[in-house]
């Protein structure tokens, strides 16, 4: 994939949404360049990863290409207790979740720090199968009841691309109500 599929992926779920951004897992940042060319100057992104030198390398990419965005880079485990001021207009978690058995527990975690009709994108391989090195996929189809069980709003899928690891990839978009949201 290159940055006008990931950019392709996760547009139908970014348009109309706010400006500060949240990533889980970010990597080196192929979707967080893709948020940056989405949202445009004056957004604000926080990057979460465990690999400093990832997130250093983001930095620099984000810093090249998206000068007008502010991006800010957390060395953390998204499974755990972030430390990150809430009120996000939108989560992202792309090829992420993938790495944790619960991903609903993080979900849960996690949606305080959302504004109430905040925007979540899951980006996942589109299986139920996983291999060592994407122990903990979900497809689209267990991503909506997963999704639905959690109040997540208007679950729908907004973007598939071929895969030569597990088939395909999608990108999922769902609305966080205000029952769900920490916030008010």
């Amino acid at each position: 994939m290159d940055h006008a599929d990931h950019v392709g992926l996760i547009r139908g779920g970014v348009a109309g949404s706010g400006r500060r951004w949240l990533e889980l897992g970010a990597g080196r940042g192929a979707f967080i360049l893709a948020l940056g060319d989405l949202l445009g100057p004056g957004a604000e992104i926080v990057a979460v990863d465990r690999n400093a030198g990832d997130l250093a390398t983001l930095n620099s990419n984000m810093n090249r290409q998206f000068p007008a965005a502010t991006l800010t880079t957390v060395v953390a485990d998204f499974s755990r207790a972030l430390p990150v001021e809430p009120g996000f207009d939108g989560l992202l978690a792309a090829n992420a979740l993938h790495f944790v058995r619960d991903p609903a527990a993080v979900i849960v975690a996690v949606s305080p720090l959302l504004r109430p009709g905040a925007r979540m994108i899951v980006v996942e391989y589109d299986s139920d199968s996983g291999n060592p090195w994407v122990p903990f996929p979900f497809s689209f189809r267990t991503w909506q009841a997963t999704a639905a069980g959690l109040g997540l709003l208007d679950t729908r899928l907004i973007g598939r691309v071929p895969s030569r690891f597990l088939g395909a990839i999608y990108a999922a978009a769902s609305e966080v109500p205000a029952a769900v949201s920490g916030r008010d």
